[in-house]
């Protein structure tokens, strides 16, 4: 059972673009559920000119002037909103020692993920191409290196892309994703040989060329920052030439961008100890046609696991109406819900209808509410991903994000039902003894992984947002 469902610009002009007009970047912060083609268009202009700057100053050896870009690059709209609601009257790009405290802060190496393009004639033709990958390591000591990837030879020799190297690895470990709308492969020895082949592909263009500068310590904390198609990337799968999975070796976690994780634990710090209750929701009575439910006894007996260890009740069945489960999230600390999501017009989450729902939390709802949980976890499918688009996800954990969350676990596939419910009350057990989110899904992953070797089971979620 699844849980479903620009040309050439001078480099003057590039810096006034850049210093003087980019910033006001999307002033509209409530337009977080969609992008429109006239904002997506704007968008692309805008980061076209982001990406050349940073080609530019990376040519000069200005790496942490290109790491100021490209981070300035990112999610403005959401770094807009989170502001407003902190009271930051001036939004501004963060300045390199920003960007340190901010390591420091979270007491964690950040890797920033930068994918650049080029023009090409290929055929007579002029296409857009990928060319490099530009990687910064930002140690929790202040200490900032730059590494570059050419990744031409995807195209040029293998006759693939990064973006399909992304897709096809995931497909290869016999993953779905409503999201994507991408087939699986069947799962045999010999696709288990192909698919390690393809994760230790992107272990050797992500992770190989900064390996060096990783933490040693398997408990110290890395958080990747992806771009683009890099946020489908299930980085605790990712395999070196040993066999060896990332999360085997390092504590892993991933943000939107460092402006926003540096806004998110000051609204954290803000809200810390204002809410406190646990809620937890597992297995809704959805109705997938008329007279008939879509029941999910792993989520149900997830829920009532970790009610129990945090000594409260879950909603479960016709008890979990949205009414009841969004008259409860203010309130809350912790947020688990297992059940379905949809990612059609109506993204949201299936919840239990009632006289005075339809049943179906909402993208948009989310928005509107006003949340202080210092953790989501969306134990359902695909509930990490949604619309890519050059102002980042714009999906179900950007909605909590919005409405006050600090962190999301989502997912990045569709999940499992029973193999999901181990891997949950293992994460809480350890969460219950150690407040270490990223810690204790670490701990649950390799637990699952024990009895569940496939990463199809067990490297499908993923920690957003602070530590």
């Amino acid at each position: 059972m699844q849980r479903k469902s620009i040309s050439q610009i001078t480099s003057i002009s590039l810096i006034i673009l850049a210093t003087v007009c980019l910033p006001n970047l999307a002033k509209h912060t409530r337009v977080l559920a969609q992008t429109t083609t006239e904002q997506s268009t704007i968008l692309q202009t805008q980061i076209s000119t982001y990406e050349q700057l940073q080609k530019n100053l990376i040519s000069q050896n200005k790496y942490q002037a290109a790491l100021e870009i490209s981070e300035r690059s990112r999610n403005r709209t959401l770094i807009n909103l989170l502001s407003q609601q902190l009271s930051i009257s001036e939004v501004n790009a963060p300045s390199t020692e920003q960007i340190k405290q901010v390591a420091k802060q979270q007491n964690a190496t950040l890797v920033q993920y930068s994918i650049i393009n080029d023009e090409v004639i290929i055929d007579g033709k002029k296409q857009t191409k990928e060319s490099e990958l530009y990687i910064w390591v930002i140690k929790p000591t202040g200490e900032i290196a730059f590494r570059r990837v050419d990744i031409k030879p995807l195209w040029q020799k293998e006759k693939t892309s990064l973006s399909d190297l992304i897709i096809k690895s995931r497909q290869s470990i016999g993953v779905v994703s409503s999201n994507l709308k991408s087939g699986i492969e069947k799962v045999s020895g010999q696709n288990v040989t192909k698919s390690n082949q393809r994760l230790q592909k992107l272990h050797q263009l992500l992770i190989q060329p900064i390996a060096d500068l990783l933490p040693i310590q398997p408990d110290e904390h890395i958080i990747f920052i992806p771009q683009s198609e890099l946020f489908l990337v299930p980085f605790a799968a990712l395999q070196d030439t040993k066999g060896k999975y990332l999360i085997e070796q390092h504590t892993i976690a991933t943000a939107p961008s460092i402006q926003v994780l540096d806004l998110l634990y000051q609204r954290q710090q803000k809200n810390k100890g204002v809410a406190k209750d646990v809620l937890v929701v597992g297995n809704p009575t959805i109705s997938s046609q008329p007279g008939k439910s879509h029941q999910l006894p792993g989520a149900e007996q997830e829920a009532k696991a970790i009610a129990h260890l945090f000594n409260t009740q879950a909603l479960t069945g016709d008890a979990a109406t949205e009414t009841a489960v969004v008259q409860r999230m203010p309130q809350a600390k912790i947020i688990h819900i297992a059940t379905t999501a949809y990612l059609d017009d109506r993204q949201g989450l299936a919840l239990t209808p009632s006289g005075k729902d339809d049943g179906l939390l909402t993208s948009e709802e989310i928005l509107n509410l006003k949340l202080k949980a210092e953790l989501v976890v969306l134990s359902a499918n695909d509930t990490a991903l949604g619309k890519i688009t050059n102002d980042g996800v714009i999906g179900l954990s950007r909605s909590f994000f919005s409405a006050g969350v600090s962190s999301v676990i989502g997912s990045l596939w569709d999940i499992s039902d029973q193999q999901t419910a181990f891997l949950m009350i293992e994460f809480y057990q350890k969460l219950s003894e150690n407040p270490d989110k990223a810690a204790a899904l670490r701990y649950a992953m390799l637990a699952t992984m024990k009895k569940y070797p496939n990463p199809q089971y067990w490297a499908a979620f993923t920690l957003i947002g602070v530590l």
